[in-house]
């Protein structure tokens, strides 16, 4: 595919669901592709460094070909590692490259990366005018507003600027600062208030630039507002712990027409593949771990939640345990 083409996807992206450690698996992503076709799906962050040294890069790449589009998302400093990681996300046939420069956790910054070097944009621009050289899909970024006291307007806006000169394509913008000490990682998505002003005038400002919004949005229609500015909206834990709410995205916000979803639904597409990754070897708690998410607030949510997490954790569990949660929902009218 060309760049013009990865160009023109891009644009298409308005809703997104954002990269989140120990959730957005592939196995998270399949089940959100029975609920969205359309919009664009993460990887967890993936340190360059491991991918360089790793032996099994298929374990860390691998992905099925429903998932797109997807973005991998990869973390690091080194400018040739990371250019690197960015051409293999190529050759594996990901939609673009984004680079995580948002995450506060102690882990990140000891290896300086993540949300810490948005002190030192000189730096990431490096980064990604060398990923540039060697990748020809678009260079994404997903970064906060400020960090610590490294924290204004003019801050933020040269950061973009300088990023964007660049080569990055689109910037997926979580509203809040984050505080390097003090806060933990969950804190840091919670604590430190969102400030949606800030990055409403960085899009006024710089019109011309692909901005997306990230941080407290939790429905379609919170979406449907964002993008009255922005270029896209991201969503984040309300996407995983509430999945089956997204239902309607690809109607309501890409004015497609797709027959009702439902929880039932969702499982039954989950089957075939399921049925695939335990006949190689895998466990059906890999899967069935997401698809607790899926039923919540009606009669009997509770008790099919713990039967089948209690069924599928069991290291011998085999598909009929799906099967079994599928018909009980079926059943139930879900």
């Amino acid at each position: 595919m060309s760049l013009d083409s990865h160009l023109q996807i891009l644009n298409s992206h308005r809703f997104s669901i954002a990269p989140m450690m120990d959730c957005t698996d592939k196995h998270y992503r399949f089940m959100m592709r029975q609920i969205t076709t359309r919009g664009l799906l993460y990887t967890e962050m993936i340190v360059a460094q491991a991918l360089h040294y790793s032996k099994n890069i298929n374990k860390l790449l691998d992905f099925h070909s429903s998932e797109h589009p997807i973005s991998l998302q990869i973390g690091g400093d080194n400018p040739k590692l990371l250019s690197e990681a960015a051409k293999l996300g190529e050759e594996w046939g990901y939609d673009e490259i984004n680079l995580n420069i948002g995450c506060p956790s102690p882990r990140v910054q000891s290896g300086n990366f993540g949300a810490c070097l948005m002190k030192d944009p000189e730096h990431v621009a490096q980064c990604i005018d060398e990923i540039s050289k060697h990748c020809n899909l678009p260079i994404t970024v997903k970064h906060r507003i400020g960090v610590d006291d490294f924290d204004s307007y003019q801050i933020l806006i040269d950061f973009v600027d300088k990023l964007s000169n660049a080569g990055a394509k689109r910037f997926s913008i979580h509203a809040r600062k984050a505080w390097l000490k003090g806060l933990n990682p969950k804190e840091n998505r919670t604590v430190p208030p969102l400030n949606y002003e800030r990055v409403i005038q960085l899009k006024k400002d710089r019109p011309n630039i692909k901005i997306e919004l990230n941080g407290g949005i939790k429905t379609i229609e919170e979406c449907l507002k964002a993008l009255e500015i922005f270029d896209g909206s991201m969503v984040g834990r309300a996407a995983y712990e509430h999945p089956l709410i997204w239902k309607d995205v690809d109607e309501m916000i890409y004015g497609d027409k797709r027959s009702s979803t439902k929880a039932s639904t969702v499982l039954i597409g989950m089957l075939p593949y399921a049925e695939y990754h335990l006949k190689n070897n895998g466990k059906l708690w890999d899967i069935a771990k997401h698809l607790l998410k899926l039923v919540e607030g009606v009669p009997g949510a509770r008790s099919w939640r713990k039967d089948l997490g209690a069924s599928s954790q069991n290291k011998e569990a085999k598909i009929e345990v799906l099967e079994k949660a599928a018909n009980k929902l079926i059943e139930a009218g879900l």
